[in-house]
């Protein structure tokens, strides 16, 4: 049997064959029944996290909110994380015997879990990924899905070949107002959409080279840079990691996942891409560590005519967020609870019966801990998240080549330009590299 039914099926089962015995009263306390507030033993999911610096922490505050999540051990390459997160947990649960790691194959390969929550930088995401998932553990995972196309698209493969649930930490679909927008478009209440323009956040604005200086003592400085080139330590591991283009495309990778994944949904494009892609970008200079653009401007064509504009916010008209425009209006969605349209009736009036409903999730977590026990398939599987990033890398690729890129959404292949096709997978540095599927 496999992971998810060794543990929870069996227990289930078990309790179901006992419960038909005259002595059930007398050898199962109330507790493991789900009495006293309790949750029973075969329907706690047992979770683990790897990464619980700010988001793995923010991810593991939500998940303790279930009382069904039974949460038993953390890793992460630094030690100042551990404790933070472990003394969090503790607080909140009254459990101080959380196991800790630093390295996450010993994580894997100890703990038996059903589910594990996977918060690390981009550049570490299909080592993780593709390691949890060839132990049949389901995942949580945090956007990008993939620091590149080729990653992604393994990540895809291990995920599907394992056959486990995934949901990514693209939670905006959870909420009502980009939910309602998506569906409002894809109902047709625009009619045919002409185009959409989807705004990220500006780049960041940070210049020059930090010095060089000690590693922290928590802190394994190798381990954390992992397959991205080995290089001095300048104080970039938890936050600034993300304007490097080693680790991270900076705010356009970064957002890809929210704003570009709401823009596909709307259009019911999130399992294809575009057929080109063409744009451009502002690089800071040859000399300076944060390297991700500080501006960014593409342009996405679709077999069906539409078009999708990605650019940071300062050059769009409607800023931050999902705009679509159709013939009989414009709808706009961003975060903020924001909803609004070029006629109040384009969101005020109601769909029909007729209506064809997007999946509705009122709750992110909630919604991959029903899966985990349904089976079903999550609000933001694993390909909308490929297909969603996707997006966003090939506008790297097009930027950083200064060329139109035809792109093959089916084979998912470069068509015609080898040179751009070598930026669909990064290289490893040695020993690392990703785990076979």
């Amino acid at each position: 049997m496999d992971n998810k039914s060794t543990r929870r099926n069996f227990l289930r089962n078990s309790l179901s064959a006992v419960a038909g015995a005259i002595v059930l009263p007398n050898i199962i306390p109330s507790s493991a029944l789900g009495m006293n507030g309790m949750t029973p033993p075969s329907d706690r999911i047992v979770l683990g996290s790897i990464g619980v610096g700010s988001q793995g922490s923010s991810n593991l505050r939500d998940f303790l909110n279930f009382k069904e999540v039974q949460y038993v051990a953390m890793c992460d390459v630094d030690s100042g994380h551990l404790e933070k997160a472990s003394a969090m947990v503790a607080k909140k649960t009254g459990n101080a015997d959380i196991r800790k790691y630093k390295d996450y194959r010993e994580f894997l390969e100890k703990e038996k879990l059903d589910a594990v929550c996977i918060s690390v930088p981009d550049h570490w995401h299909s080592i993780a990924y593709i390691s949890a998932a060839n132990k049949k553990i389901d995942i949580y995972g945090e956007k990008p899905l993939a620091r590149s196309i080729g990653e992604g698209q393994q990540i895809v493969k291990a995920v599907q070949k394992n056959k486990i649930v995934w949901q990514t930490g693209s939670w905006q679909r959870s909420l009502e107002n980009f939910h309602k927008g998506a569906e409002l478009v894809f109902n047709g209440r625009l009619g045919k959409i002409k185009n959409v323009e989807v705004g990220l956040p500006d780049g960041n604005k940070l210049i020059g080279m930090p010095p060089v200086i000690a590693v922290p003592a928590e802190l394994d400085w190798d381990f954390w840079l992992g397959s991205a080139p080995k290089v001095p330590y300048r104080g970039v591991s938890h936050w600034n990691w993300r304007w490097i283009l080693d680790y991270s495309g900076g705010q356009l990778t970064d957002w890809a996942g929210h704003h570009i994944d709401i823009a596909h949904w709307g259009l019911g494009l999130d399992r294809t891409g575009p057929i080109e892609v063409s744009g451009e970008g502002v690089y800071p200079g040859a000399n300076e560590l944060y390297n991700v653009p500080t501006e960014y401007d593409f342009t996405c064509k679709y077999k069906s005519g539409v078009i999708i504009r990605v650019a940071n916010a300062a050059r769009l008209p409607m800023g931050m967020g999902v705009t679509w425009y159709g013939e009989k209006g414009w709808i706009h969605v961003d975060r903020g609870d924001v909803l609004t349209a070029s006629k109040p009736e384009l969101i005020s009036e109601e769909l029909g019966a007729d209506k064809k409903p997007l999946y509705k999730s009122n709750n992110h977590i909630g919604n991959f801990l029903e899966c985990i026990r349904s089976r079903k398939e999550t609000i933001t599987p694993v390909e909308v998240a490929h297909r969603s990033i996707s997006v966003g890398l090939l506008g790297e690729i097009a930027m950083t080549t200064k060329q139109t890129i035809q792109w093959d959404p089916i084979k998912e292949e470069i068509v015609n330009n080898a040179d751009a096709s070598k930026m669909l997978m990064r290289s490893f540095r040695a020993p690392w590299k990703m785990p076979v599927i």
